[in-house]
């Protein structure tokens, strides 16, 4: 959203207490659509989402979009300071701020919610768990299905009698410690006798003991001078049983584990069987993935501001011709629709002639006394000193101007080329470029029987009437009143995507110039140029472009026959219409020299066959 971040100043970045993100909110400007481009929205940050209402004032309605930050990209844009985009999947949010500080400072903050939201730090690991104990891991094995669950039954079964075996086996192992560990006491002690006796008998050597175990006494017995070595505390142990049991566990434990490695081989082929399965699923969407990522830079939101015009589009010069050419085949269409629909009610009765044109304000003009002040060209212009206004001396400039250079023949100009000639109606262009934008000024002749120069330059000029022959306006409003003849007008035109919406604030004055030369027709002007008022900046939604044209129109009478009135058969309207205009953007040039023939001459027949239908019927304005 290209945004104007205005963030309220009660917003903090952390709350201390908490340790978590505290809530951010302002002002963005974010990218609607093709039709609407950039508006203003109210944005809020806060628990790790982003939402954005109308206005600040409309929170209370509830917000109109919203943007979980978990998985959120936020892409900072190559070549525009000041915006930002954020996608989740396929949704993506194009947002402006005011300034590059307040991009950055929404960057951090949606960055620190991110970091805070659990995906992928060392809290999530804790929380979400990064590894199976062998209980899930079993609890989600034996889910599977219904042949996973019974082969995962036969194996908890000998897993528990291996924790059985496990336990006899530890309780025998213990028993014959002890025994093993008493017998080896048994022995030493028997080597410490064996030690001793050895001694005694060479102090007596009388005492002999053949043996060693033996004494002789007086009467030639024998006698044991110390017991077999036996355990003591063992005699309740049967060792040769507990031998016994230890072999059979042993026994069991292996057979166990023999049948576990059966169990787990086979598994494991169904396993692998499974994986390689998934592998292959895998790879077949990471495929889709990247082929689907791909399309997606050519040609993605194509209603995005990425496709916008302009030197960085990502939309190549033909495409770009195409789709201008389609948006404007639609409105012909469209306007062809609304033509056919429209229900024209004839005028029965003729205006009275005091009556004639009163209702659309031009009786102004006929009425008004006028002052006569020379010029250079020997023209005179009518009821400037009643025009005093701020913008005076600019208006005059721009009248004598039009009515020197405009009206200068082009057809032997080799710097004119003659791009249009249909009929009376010829359309020239002068092909000029300034820093790569085209700014070709143009010029049409016309020729229109019925009507007077007065006729079509009043609703050329009257903004009463301008919706009803204008096609290409979305809307407009007069920004100031500056007098009864000059008035400046604020309009938006419709937007042909992907070029940008396009507005105009300009001065429009009418004029009414005498030609000193009886011979030469008098010279009816209409002239626009762009001026500044601080009741219309310029704003983000809108590509402010700079015109200055104008409608110069005079009118020839042929003599009636006999004692005839003048009617409208013996009435010719020449028509001089030029245009400098400059689109305020990067566009093709030649998109904009192609519109250019093709909407021009329309616009002329559009317009002055409206002026024909107007007037039929009603008294002349000359």
């Amino acid at each position: 959203m290209s945004e104007k971040s205005s963030s309220s100043g009660s917003d903090e970045d952390v709350e201390p207490e908490s340790g978590q993100p505290g809530e951010l909110g302002g002002v963005l400007s974010k990218w609607t659509n093709y039709i609407h481009g950039w508006q203003d929205r109210w944005v809020v940050l806060k628990n790790n989402t982003l939402s954005y209402y109308k206005s600040e004032d409309e929170r209370e309605y509830g917000c109109r979009g919203s943007l979980c930050l978990s998985k959120a990209v936020i892409t900072p844009h190559e070549f525009d300071e000041c915006r930002f985009d954020i996608s989740v999947n396929d949704s993506v949010w194009y947002l402006r701020a005011e300034d590059p500080e307040h991009r950055l400072r929404w960057i951090e903050s949606i960055e620190l919610h991110k970091a805070e939201s659990g995906y992928g730090s060392e809290t999530s690991l804790r929380r979400h768990g990064s590894m199976l104990s062998l209980a899930s891991a079993a609890s989600a094995l034996s889910s599977t299905s219904t042949s996973s669950f019974k082969k995962g039954h036969r194996l908890r079964e000998k897993l528990a009698e291996m924790e059985t075996f496990r336990d006899i086996l530890c309780r025998q192992v213990d028993t014959l410690q002890k025994y093993f560990d008493s017998c080896a006491d048994a022995v030493s002690k028997d080597e410490f006798q064996r030690d001793r006796v050895e001694e005694d008998e060479d102090e007596f050597p009388t005492a002999t003991r053949p043996d060693g175990e033996h004494n002789h006494n007086n009467n030639g017995s024998k006698e044991k001078l110390f017991s077999p070595a036996s355990p003591k505390g063992m005699n309740g142990i049967d060792f040769k049983g507990e031998a016994i049991t230890f072999k059979a566990t042993t026994a069991g434990i292996l057979s166990t584990l023999s049948h576990c490695i059966e169990l787990m081989v086979k598994r494991e082929d169904s396993w692998q069987k499974r994986l390689d399965k998934e592998l292959e699923k895998r790879r077949r969407v990471e495929d889709a993935y990247k082929s689907a990522l791909n399309e997606l830079k050519k040609k993605s939101h194509y209603g995005g501001p990425d496709y916008e015009e302009g030197p960085n589009s990502l939309i190549n010069e033909d495409e770009f011709f195409d789709a201008v050419e389609a948006a404007l085949d639609r409105q012909d269409k469209i306007e062809e629709q609304c033509q056919s629909d429209k229900v024209r009610i004839p005028r029965l009765t003729p205006v009275p002639p005091g009556d004639a044109f009163s209702t659309i304000g031009t009786h102004r003009f006929a009425n008004k006394p006028r002052s006569y002040s020379s010029s250079q060209s020997s023209i005179e212009l009518v009821s400037a000193s009643d025009d005093i206004h701020r913008f005076s001396a600019q208006v005059e400039e721009m009248v004598q101007n039009h009515m020197t250079y405009s009206l200068q023949d082009v057809g032997g100009d080799a710097n004119w080329q003659l791009v249009i000639e249909e009929g009376e109606m010829k359309v020239y262009r002068r092909e000029v470029e300034e820093n790569g934008i085209v700014l070709d000024p143009l010029k049409a002749t016309h020729s229109v029987k019925g009507v007077t120069g007065h006729e079509v330059c009043h609703y050329f000029w009257d903004t009463a009437v301008r919706m009803d022959w204008e096609t290409t306006i979305e809307n407009f409003n007069v920004v100031e009143t500056l007098s009864d003849n000059a008035i400046i007008v604020y309009q938006t035109h419709k937007r042909v995507w992907p070029a940008s919406q396009r507005d105009v604030l300009y001065l429009s004055a009418i004029r009414k110039i005498l030609a000193t030369n009886e011979n030469d027709p008098d010279t009816w002007l209409v002239c626009n140029f762009s001026v500044d008022h601080d009741k219309a900046a310029p704003t983000n939604r809108c590509v402010r472009a700079k015109i200055n044209v104008a409608m110069i129109c005079q009118t020839l009478v042929s003599p009636p026959e006999g004692d005839k009135e003048i009617s409208r058969d013996n009435i010719l309207c020449k028509i001089t219409y030029v245009a400098n205009v400059n689109p305020g953007g990067w566009a093709p040039a030649s998109v904009l020299r192609a519109v250019a023939k093709r909407e021009y001459p329309k616009f002329l027949k559009r317009f002055t066959s409206y002026v024909q239908e107007k007037t039929a019927g009603k008294p002349i304005l000359f």
